[in-house]
């Protein structure tokens, strides 16, 4: 398991806490999620950063609805929005000085949810100083939940609230490990390495979804996932998870992960002896354009 939190860290939320954000979740997808699923006209669908980079008006309602509630019952919280951090920036410096702050990704998966697919979820995270220590990864098309904080084992919780505890995989060697990599999202100077490197798996996808790239990975049913693409909302509720069903999570260059990162490598695996193995094949990565151009020599 990677590394351990301090002491100083408590228990983030009760059992009722948790229930309560859960049912808060579940009450937005209901209300402003799954409604509009499928039934979104062009004008309640922009782009932010560019064509791959959407925004619906379910991502907008759900997650006022959802920071809304939260506020209402943590009100010294400082609350972090995907789509208000959007717009203002800032408020991400304030995540590292925050005792108690919750991340939303009311939508994640917004291009599958746009364009009629099922693969989209919800994720909250809470991070203490900047440190994930509980997160919730939510299956609105299925209605159906992990979650964990750092004291408690991950857990999926299936509607009538039957409970099932989730284990990553073994790992083991290149050759035999599944996993994820969105090729799109890595420097342009690095993808035709990264599409010839994806062949040394046994098998390598992309889901266009955080939220089910670490549900996959926390039930063992995908090896790894790397993130080229860091937010205080794509990866710390997923990161929380990973690590209480026994995963590890780091940094490319071996740093550890903070909540409130948005540079660099995230690379998730089952245990450590798998994440090393899957460093040196990524390595690449972290070197300068000049480096790889010496190396291609």
């Amino acid at each position: 398991m990677s590394e351990t939190l301090p002491a100083t860290v408590t228990a983030p939320l009760s059992n009722a806490q948790k229930t309560q954000i859960l049912n808060l979740v579940r009450r937005a997808a209901k209300a402003e999620i799954l409604p509009r699923f499928r039934n979104l006209g062009s004008h309640q669908i922009d782009q932010k950063s560019g064509p791959q980079d959407l925004v619906t008006e379910a991502d907008k309602a759900a997650e006022a609805m959802i920071a809304r509630g939260l506020q209402i019952m943590f009100p010294h919280a400082l609350i972090v929005g995907e789509e208000h951090a959007s717009d203002n920036p800032d408020v991400i410096k304030d995540i590292a000085g925050a005792e108690l702050c919750f991340t939303i990704d009311p939508v994640d998966g917004t291009w599958n949810y746009a364009n009629g697919l099922t693969v989209f979820g919800v994720m909250v995270a809470i991070l203490r100083y900047g440190q994930p220590v509980f997160g919730l990864l939510y299956d609105p098309v299925m209605n159906d939940v992990i979650m964990a904080d750092h004291t408690s084992p991950a857990e999926m919780v299936l509607p009538r609230r039957i409970r099932r505890e989730v284990k990553v995989s073994d790992g083991g060697d290149i050759a035999d490990l599944t996993g994820s990599v969105p090729l799109y999202l890595l420097p342009e100077d690095k993808r035709e390495q990264a599409a010839v490197t994806l062949t040394k798996f046994q098998r390598c996808t992309m889901f266009r979804c955080a939220c089910h790239e670490f549900r996959l990975l926390v039930q063992g049913n995908i090896d790894f996932v790397l993130f080229g693409k860091m937010t205080p909302w794509d990866q710390p509720a997923g990161v929380a998870v990973l690590r209480q069903a026994g995963g590890y999570a780091a940094m490319l260059d071996g740093s550890d992960y903070r909540g409130d990162m948005t540079e660099g490598y995230l690379l998730c695996a089952p245990n450590k002896e798998t994440w090393d193995k899957l460093r040196d094949v990524f390595a690449f990565l972290l070197e300068t354009s000049e480096e790889t151009a010496i190396a291609a020599e």
